[in-house]
């Protein structure tokens, strides 16, 4: 029979007791920490670098409980940024259970570099037969103001570096590129007008031209001139003006020379505004047919669309006034102008198939009403529409029919004492009144056994143009 082993247990000793003790209570104060005790992260760096003369916004701290709640605590800061200096922040937190403290360094000192801004552009050229020259250039410290007394400059053949360094050591630089070269145009300028009218026949003079070039100044003597002018012939024509720098950049401009058909003396050339009116145009226009006689009619969006119809078959000229004649709105704007005159223009169009360029400005090109809604309009519309091929045609005699008390016998007499066989006469009436209608067929016979031709003003007539006022 086997005997049984007895097995002697083992004693802990104290020290064991000890250790085992002791590593609970580390882990236990781990776990204790990370999982009970509250998270706490200063948001900024502990040695914050703020800008001299700037805004501190106090950013804080941010404390995470176990659940993962957050909550920004921030410190009252009266930073003072005016001046270099190194601020403490003491950050201190306490609740029921824990406290924390958190020391922060808030250094105030100049951080930022000075500005220096090139005059002109940072890539530069400069005429092949000169030496660059310097456009200029300015230094800015946000605490040391100017500093342009200490920009540093040095010299390349295809560079200028610009340095400078402000009190704090900051520092900047700022590099322009020069290149010899010259890759702009001459200027050529007109004298005169850009668009001239001659008669048929007569003789064209020209005024005259200037180039000057950034490089080679004045070269007028290099301008070559060619023109397809032919007088004897109703047409547009054109003088180009070309000239070239020694760098061969090329500029041209062009003249336009319109020859037209005279006004010529003993002639007489009716026109009238603001039509057509049904009661009076039709009179006038039986007057004329009568008579034998053809005007000039300059119209608007008012009367019956038969009239216009009417004067146009009968071999009348046809002119655009006016759609609203109101000047606030038409002499509001360049756009408004055109609006305006694109509303009859297409009328006329609509109603005849035929496009016309004559117009007559609402109050002449003389008028001095538009100074009142846009201030020089006139100087830039007289321009303007002929270069978009349209002709403004005024007047040297008004009848003074839009006088509110002048009788028939006033206009008559208006019109018989101004005409003459020495010169053209283009007498302004206005196909709306019942007091022209009554002093046309006077008018008309007067004319007629005193020897006057009467005539129509078409494209092929050279323009008569009054002094623009605006």
């Amino acid at each position: 029979m086997r005997k049984r082993r007895k097995i002697k247990k083992r004693r802990t000793s104290y020290s064991e007791i000890f250790i085992n003790f002791s590593v609970t209570t580390v882990l236990f104060f781990i776990a204790f920490f990370f999982f009970v005790v509250p998270k706490v992260k200063l948001n900024e760096p502990i040695n914050k670098v703020v800008n001299i003369n700037s805004i501190y916004n106090n950013e804080g701290i941010t404390i995470e409980d176990i659940f993962g709640n957050k909550m920004i605590f921030k410190t009252i800061s009266n930073i003072d940024t005016s001046k270099n200096s190194i601020n403490k922040l003491d950050y201190i937190y306490k609740d029921n259970f824990f406290s924390f403290r958190i020391k922060q360094n808030i250094i105030v000192k100049d951080i930022e570099s000075p500005k220096i801004i090139l005059n002109g552009d940072k890539e530069e050229y400069f005429c092949p037969n000169s030496k660059y020259k310097e456009q200029g250039y300015k230094a800015y410290d946000n605490v040391d103001k100017d500093i342009t007394n200490l920009v540093k400059v040095k010299k390349y053949s295809d560079k200028i570096i610009y340095s400078v360094t402000d009190s704090s050591g900051n520092k900047s630089k700022v590099t322009r590129f020069i290149k010899k070269g010259d890759d702009e145009k001459p200027v050529i300028t007109l004298n005169g007008d850009k668009d001239i009218f001659i008669s048929l026949g007569g003789e064209y003079i020209d005024e005259g031209i200037s180039a000057i070039d950034n490089c080679d100044q004045d070269i007028t003597s290099k301008v070559k001139v060619t023109n397809n002018i032919d007088n004897t012939k109703v047409g547009d024509y054109k003088i180009k003006y070309q000239v070239k720098d020694n760098s061969n950049n090329k500029s041209t401009i062009t003249r336009n020379i319109k020859v037209r058909e005279p006004l010529e003396p003993n002639t007489i050339y009716l026109t009238f505004d603001d039509g057509p009116r049904d009661g009076t145009t039709d009179k006038i226009l039986d007057i004329l047919k009568e008579k034998d006689v053809k005007a000039t009619f300059f119209v608007t969006s008012n009367g019956s669309d038969d009239l216009i119809r009417r004067a146009y078959n009968e071999g009348h000229s046809l002119g655009i006034h006016t759609s609203s004649h109101r000047y606030d709105l038409i002499y509001a704007s360049i756009d408004n102008y055109y609006n305006d005159l694109n509303i009859v223009e297409n009328r006329i169009f609509n109603i005849t198939g035929k496009k016309t360029n004559l117009i007559r400005f609402p109050g002449g090109s003389s008028n001095t009403i538009s100074k009142k809604y846009s201030q020089g309009i006139m100087s830039t519309l007289t321009k303007d529409v002929i270069s978009k091929n349209y002709q403004y045609y005024d007047w040297n005699i008004d009848s003074t029919d839009a006088v509110y008390n002048s009788s028939k016998n006033d206009i008559y007499n208006n019109v018989i004492n101004n005409i003459s066989k020495d010169k053209y006469n283009i007498i302004l009436m206005h196909d709306t009144k019942n007091k022209t209608v009554e002093a046309l067929p006077m008018i008309i016979d007067y004319a007629k056994s005193n020897g006057y031709v009467f005539k129509v003003l078409t494209s092929n007539t050279i323009p008569m143009r009054q002094k623009v006022n605006n």
